[in-house]
């Protein structure tokens, strides 16, 4: 049996917010593989929603799209693939806006997103089914209809198969971590 060699996996965010130069300093800083992103925190899923709300479509970590600009270039002529979370709540809006910033630099990705996480057009069917349970018995749920995000993680099966299709950047809504 034949070895696969390691693939080399560098992570650029940590949280909403973190520090801009992380993509540059990951594809910059040495022999990589992957550049991943993790931009998503339940603090954060909030604070994309009440953008989604005051701007349809803008539901996700435009810090990404920057980041994007900055090393897509790169990431292209060094054969790293990318994959981030930071679609949020629109990850289509989001890999929309990284296609845009990819034809203004005159580059050609692959890009690929991964969505459904979204739940909340089905709570009234998750909740009239018991499929939603509070962490403890003195909590109730509340109203669902005043939710406004419910997102469940995906695994990485979306990733995996949109890598395997030929994608140059994945971009999710919420997803495990070690997705």
């Amino acid at each position: 049996m034949t070895e696969s060699p390691p693939i080399r996996i560098a992570n650029c965010s940590g949280f909403f917010g973190d520090r801009p130069s992380g993509a540059v300093e990951m594809v910059e800083g040495g022999p990589i593989d992957v550049l991943t992103g993790d931009w998503l925190a339940e603090l954060t899923m909030l604070i994309l929603s009440r953008i989604q709300a005051k701007r349809p479509g803008a539901g996700y970590a435009r810090t990404f799209v920057h980041q994007m600009e900055q090393v897509m270039g790169t990431c292209l002529d060094k054969g790293i693939k990318v994959v981030s979370n930071a679609g949020g709540l629109d990850p289509d809006g989001c890999a929309d806006a990284v296609a845009e910033v990819a034809a203004t630099l005159g580059l050609n990705p692959t890009i690929a997103f991964v969505d459904g996480d979204d739940l909340l057009p089905r709570m009234d069917e998750l909740v009239a089914a018991d499929a939603l349970q509070p962490f403890r018995d003195d909590v109730e749920l509340g109203d669902p209809t005043a939710y406004v995000t419910a997102n469940a993680y995906f695994g990485c099966f979306g990733i995996v198969e949109a890598l395997e299709r030929g994608a140059d950047i994945v971009i999710t809504g919420r997803a495990t971590d070690a997705a």
